[in-house]
């Protein structure tokens, strides 16, 4: 590939602007991303494109022109997604946001198109593969482990034992890797061929891929906040050289 690869970084978040200063713009809904995905991206030698949440119609036209995908983090994902109940405990969600970025995954999936997903990112994947998602993890883990930490995004707070063999592992060149955890949400019952190669030491499923995708993954933790790693700007540079080839 001459140019670099373009890496469509979705944005999962809306939020209005409260208190608009004199000068500024009136207040209105307006899309979240933070930089630290797309400072990823480029390190990982990929131009980085942001992902607004388009018309369905849309999707594949702008699928046309782009190399691979990195799903972001953000809010919970409404069960609506996967034909459950809610939770009394669940989040804030954007069940139009759910609706752009499921089907966004659908069709890259379908494309065989090099898709990362961060967090929320990787619970979507899941769900577009058919999957389903624990809403409170309060309610099934024992406590041991924070998932959502206080402490800045560049620390970690626990390890996750990663499957030697995975793609995942294979990537990151380690067996044990220290993560952040900023997560309301997880994986329960995997999508179609997607296996767990990554538990906390609680049991949480913390990374997810299909082996029989060129490039389909994703990790619980927020990987984008830790790439002065090598192991962590590995993720991204995994995309970024499947994504070359395309």
């Amino acid at each position: 590939m001459s140019r670099l690869p373009l890496i469509g970084v979705t944005t999962s978040e809306v939020r209005s602007v409260v208190t608009p200063t004199e000068q500024g713009e009136p207040p209105q809904r307006e899309m979240t991303l933070g930089i630290p995905y797309l400072t990823a991206v480029e390190r990982a030698g990929g131009l980085p494109v942001v992902l607004p949440p388009l018309d369905p119609d849309a999707i594949d036209p702008l699928l046309d022109h782009l190399d691979g995908i990195c799903l972001s983090g953000g809010p919970d994902i409404h069960p609506a997604g996967y034909a459950a109940a809610e939770d009394p405990q669940l989040g804030p969600t954007w069940p139009e946001l759910d609706a752009f970025e499921l089907e966004l995954a659908v069709r890259a999936d379908a494309r065989g198109l090099p898709v990362l997903g961060i967090c929320r990112g990787a619970q979507a994947l899941n769900v577009a593969r058919g999957g389903t998602l624990y809403q409170h993890l309060p309610d099934i883990t024992d406590g041991s482990i924070r998932h959502r930490q206080q402490e800045p995004a560049r620390l970690s707070t626990h390890e996750v034992r990663l499957e030697p063999h995975s793609a995942v592992g294979r990537a990151l060149r380690e067996a044990r890797t220290s993560v952040n955890s900023f997560h309301h949400q997880a994986v329960e019952r995997l999508g179609g061929g997607l296996r767990a190669v990554g538990h906390a030491p609680d049991g949480v499923i913390e990374a997810i891929e299909d082996p029989d995708h060129p490039h389909l993954r994703g990790v619980q933790w927020h990987a984008e906040t830790l790439v002065d790693r090598v192991a962590q700007l590995a993720l991204f540079g995994e995309l970024v050289r499947v994504a070359a080839r395309t």
